[in-house]
């Protein structure tokens, strides 16, 4: 074999192998690609089925403390050691949409999400407000 062959064999084999390599990666890009569109998808699914339980947990509280009659702290102790007077405020704040004070025949209980809104006294925790 003329060394010119050898040659030609050798970058022919060298090529090969980079089009080999370069199929590979594509195909790895490829699968990392659809991995990170799997996570985003998994990641927004859990925030907004974060968002919906904490706004059926700041309906159920703003009946508590609504036409229940409970202040905030009292709320919180009903609800367990795990929720303080803070978070049910800040829970309560959530509520989609006011709800129905039972006790006035329909009557709306409402509850602004507006952080520029005055504190109540219920919402006052260790000398600060919400």
């Amino acid at each position: 074999m003329s060394d010119q062959s050898v040659r030609q064999t050798a970058r022919r084999t060298a090529r090969e192998a980079q089009r080999a390599m370069r199929s590979e990666r594509v195909a790895r890009e490829k699968r990392l690609d659809a991995l990170a569109v799997d996570v985003s998808v998994a990641l927004a699914q859990r925030d907004a089925w974060v968002t919906e339980c904490e706004q059926r947990a700041g309906q159920g509280l703003a009946a508590m403390t609504g036409t229940g009659g409970l202040s905030v702290r009292d709320a919180a102790q009903r609800c367990g050691p795990d929720l303080s007077a803070r978070e049910v405020s800040r829970l309560r704040r959530l509520c989609p949409e006011p709800v129905p004070d039972q006790a006035d025949n329909g009557a709306v209980v409402d509850f602004p999400d507006d952080p520029a809104r005055p504190a109540e006294e219920d919402d006052v925790v260790d000398g600060q407000g919400t």
